[in-house]
């Protein structure tokens, strides 16, 4: 068995040719579904390349946020969907991404036949797939895009998006991503983006947890923490969680560590990917025993009521300090 991981080409010639959106067309009313820390600025990219831009959040506040800054909002998916080109699914969980399309006032509801569907949120493969099944049940296109770049990379507009989908819809999509980031990657089939993103997040937890153990061991070993990181920086250790992200503060301006380990990516999103890494692990048989560690991890970091701070806020919970004090005398 394949673990359930086989794509469905039964469904992939349903995408219909007479779509109001072809390949190498850009969008020009798109809505947007998850307007939070990354969502926002993603459809304020949309909206700076002159498309309308139709949000709907659950979030009032979020809403106001991006009215202000010149976007339409809806009270619904399916408010939102009405008439459509493209729309865009930026969500924390599988069930939020099923409600979006199949609910009662969900995307499917009013979305034109042959309107183009993204799914930037990170979910399960399966659950992409089977969102994917209706959506071509519908007569429209589904590609699933999850996003790797923090919400830097999405105030930039320097995402890198991991797609899944048939050719035609990977060509139909790539104009409306590129106008969110930089990197578009086919990855395969549906289901593969989430397949790339939930490997991509494992393998982050992961050196987030060992550049936190490095940072916090050298700084009670007495040495300067800028020094020890740029030392790891340009040595073998080097790592986007150590270079671009380093979770000790007083190292990088900018980042979640300089400010309290706000803003950024939830440790509780982390934790909710590592569970489906987890899933997808067991439904392949593949041994993951750091990825379990990491899961395990960021277990106790929630239960410790840190689930709203950035996930490298693990510095901090291994002991690390605001700054660096005199090595304990033996």
């Amino acid at each position: 068995s394949d673990g359930g991981t086989r794509a469905h080409p039964s469904k992939q010639h349903l995408a219909p040719r007479e779509s109001p959106l072809q390949p190498g067309t850009m969008a020009s009313r798109i809505g947007f579904v998850g307007i939070g820390n990354m969502g926002f600025h993603m459809a304020s990219n949309l909206l700076k390349r002159q498309n309308e831009v139709i949000a709907f959040d659950v979030v009032p506040a979020a809403l106001d946020r991006f009215r202000a800054a010149g976007g339409k909002v809806a009270a619904t998916p399916a408010e939102l969907a009405d008439g459509c080109d493209a729309v865009i699914t930026m969500l924390p969980s599988n069930n939020h991404v099923k409600n979006a399309f199949l609910g009662d006032d969900g995307l499917l509801k009013t979305l034109p036949k042959g309107a183009l569907c993204v799914d930037s949120s990170t979910i399960d493969p399966n659950v992409a797939r089977d969102v994917a099944e209706a959506v071509y049940g519908h007569g429209s296109d589904f590609v699933d895009a999850p996003v790797s770049g923090g919400v830097g990379g999405a105030e930039q507009g320097t995402l890198t998006f991991m797609v899944g989908g048939n050719p035609n819809a990977f060509e139909r999509a790539h104009p409306v991503l590129s106008m969110m980031g930089k990197n578009i990657v086919h990855c395969g089939d549906v289901g593969t983006g989430q397949v790339a993103k939930l490997c991509n997040n494992m393998v982050l937890a992961i050196s987030m947890i060992g550049v936190s153990e490095a940072m916090n061991l050298g700084s009670r070993l007495g040495m300067d923490r800028r020094k020890l990181a740029g030392i790891l920086n340009t040595s073998t250790a080097r790592c986007w969680s150590s270079d671009t992200y380093n979770p000790a503060p007083g190292v990088m301006e900018g980042v979640p560590s300089s400010r309290g380990y706000t803003g950024g990516f939830g440790s509780s999103l982390m934790l909710k990917d590592l569970g489906l890494v987890q899933d997808a692990a067991k439904s392949c048989g593949a041994p993951i025993p750091l990825g379990e560690s990491a899961h395990a991890f960021y277990q106790m970091v929630q239960a410790q009521g840190h689930g709203g701070k950035d996930f490298s806020i693990a510095f901090k919970f291994l002991g690390g300090t605001d700054e660096d004090v005199p090595p304990a005398q033996p």
